[in-house]
């Protein structure tokens, strides 16, 4: 069985549709995929009603904006109660805090690139969630880089002066939700250097997974082969299982659906421990 647990549509900063995500994923031979664009369920139902058409099952997720002393992590989010207040909250403060900050980096960079906020919200498309990667498009789009990699290995990195931070949920804390809601939590590349000048630190992950976490994404594109052994032996410390994905995003990275893969073992403890069915063909 091949599951790719970790894909983005264009209702945060994928580039495809909810169905067209589907489709590509029957395309690439996958059986189940999932669905976990950034602090929004909005997608579910799209992709959802593309199920019968490409035959390719649907686990439904959402990725969870963390952070810990200034550093980011993000949580995968599996199968869990969209209604439950006190995450569904959650998750609608942290989308508005996105917003905002990506208000505030394009004030930023408007004073030395030709850029503003209506030019990033041509390129959002209907995205529920808007970041960093809409400003790199409205870049692209102004012809400054390339494509969305330079524009992150240039001024929206997390050490430009004209990054912004926003408020995100503790991870302690958003494991908690995430079971509460009734879901199943996975810390998403958890050492992944490249992103950020610093990880979070292990004992962090401990907390989190005295806290509910069931596992970590370890066969990630933006882990080297020193990076995915340190977090196969931190899952082993910790009791906790690995996941891998492929972190999908359409054209907006070059990551390609089904280059990681989940085991079929960990989808069985997610659905087994879920509030919500797996939607199948």
């Amino acid at each position: 069985m091949r599951i790719d647990p970790h894909t983005h549509s264009s209702y945060s900063d994928g580039t495809d549709t909810p169905a067209a995500l589907m489709a590509a994923a029957a395309r690439e031979g996958l059986d189940v995929v999932g669905l976990t664009d950034h602090d929004t369920t909005e997608g579910w139902a799209e992709a959802a009603a593309a199920v019968p058409r490409t035959g390719v099952t649907l686990l439904r997720g959402t990725e969870i904006s963390c952070s810990v002393d200034g550093v980011t992590l993000h949580l995968l989010a599996y199968l869990f109660d969209p209604d439950y207040g006190p995450l569904a909250d959650a998750l609608t403060a942290a989308r508005q805090s996105r917003s905002n900050r990506t208000r505030y980096m394009v004030e930023r960079l408007a004073v030395d690139y030709p850029i503003t906020w209506e030019d990033v919200l041509a390129q959002s498309s209907d995205a529920v969630t808007i970041g960093r990667p809409h400003i790199a498009d409205a870049l692209v789009a102004a012809g400054v880089f390339p494509n969305r990699s330079a524009a992150f290995a240039g001024p929206l990195a997390t050490s430009s002066p004209y990054y912004v931070h926003y408020w995100a949920l503790d991870p302690v804390e958003a494991c908690r939700l995430v079971r509460a809601a009734g879901g199943v939590p996975v810390a998403a590349h958890p050492r992944a250097a490249n992103r950020q000048r610093r990880l979070v630190p292990d004992a962090t992950f401990a907390r989190m997974a005295e806290a509910g976490l069931a596992a970590l994404e370890v066969d990630h594109r933006d882990h080297d082969p020193a990076q995915r052994e340190q977090a196969r032996a931190l899952a082993r410390e910790l009791g906790v299982g690995t996941s891998g994905a492929s972190d999908y995003h359409g054209d907006g990275k070059p990551n390609r659906l089904g280059e990681n893969l989940m085991p079929p073992a960990l989808l069985e403890q997610i659905v087994a421990e879920g509030a919500l069915p797996l939607i199948t063909p």
